[in-house]
């Protein structure tokens, strides 16, 4: 799988997307091929304000449990409820529906 150009990257294997003030977040294809077959994924609440570097997720699979840390900071906005109940989406998918949480920016300068 490729890396869309478009997407940003963090160290710890979790993608944004920037549209406009918000940034979809979820993890790499790296990440996903690493943890194996998805299976659970924990959503953050909607409304609850996030730091850059925090744990704001945690995915599930057959081989691991891993936390996804907030590569920026700001307030949820959206979650997507589709990987709660269909998580192979992140494993099918990650950098498209596989998304995990869209964050309304605070810092935009974060995305540097």
């Amino acid at each position: 799988m490729t890396y869309p150009a478009n997407l940003k990257y963090t160290e710890t294997h979790e993608y944004v997307k920037v549209e406009g003030n918000k940034a979809y977040v979820g993890i790499t294809n790296y990440a996903q091929d690493q943890l194996g077959d998805i299976v659970l994924v924990e959503l953050p609440e909607v409304g609850r304000v996030v730091k850059a570097g925090e744990i704001f997720s945690t995915v599930e699979s057959v081989k691991a449990v891993s936390d996804c840390y907030c590569p920026v900071s700001g307030k949820v906005v959206e979650v997507n409820d589709k990987v709660t109940d269909t998580p192979e989406l992140l494993n099918k998918d990650p950098h498209g529906d596989g998304w995990i949480a869209c964050i309304e920016l605070s810092d935009p300068a974060e995305l540097s």
